[in-house]
């Protein structure tokens, strides 16, 4: 991983075992390659046993980014499906933002074309 890139991963009454850690690491690099000016990525995962099974395993997730930060969240019956549903979500949320960011780049050059005009 590029030594730009931060990644925190925590755990609420739930043990992070290296091959966790490391499932959690592979999944994340993807975030990393598609958008490059993420500052920090915190991914905390929560085991709730007072939670029915299909909803035990949460994953938070909290980007730091040029602009506005993203924050998105998943439950579900286990921890790594949790993680991987947390990054495609994440990866989503990304995409969605490159989208309006380069819309507006090009409504911006649109408006100041007419203007010149």
């Amino acid at each position: 991983m590029n030594n730009t890139h931060d990644l925190i991963v925590s755990g609420i009454h739930l043990e992070l075992t290296p091959s966790l850690k490391q499932f959690v690491h592979d999944k994340t690099e993807r975030l990393f390659r598609h958008e490059e000016r993420i500052i920090r990525l915190r991914v905390e995962l929560e085991c709730d046993p007072k939670q029915d099974v299909a909803h035990r395993f949460t994953a938070k997730g909290h980007i730091a980014i040029h602009g506005p930060d993203m924050n998105a969240s998943v439950s579900t019956d286990e921890c790594h499906k949790a993680v991987a549903l947390l990054v495609d979500k994440l990866d989503r949320m990304l995409a969605r933002r490159a989208q309006l960011m380069k819309a507006r780049r090009h409504h911006a050059d649109r408006r100041a074309l007419r203007e010149v005009a």
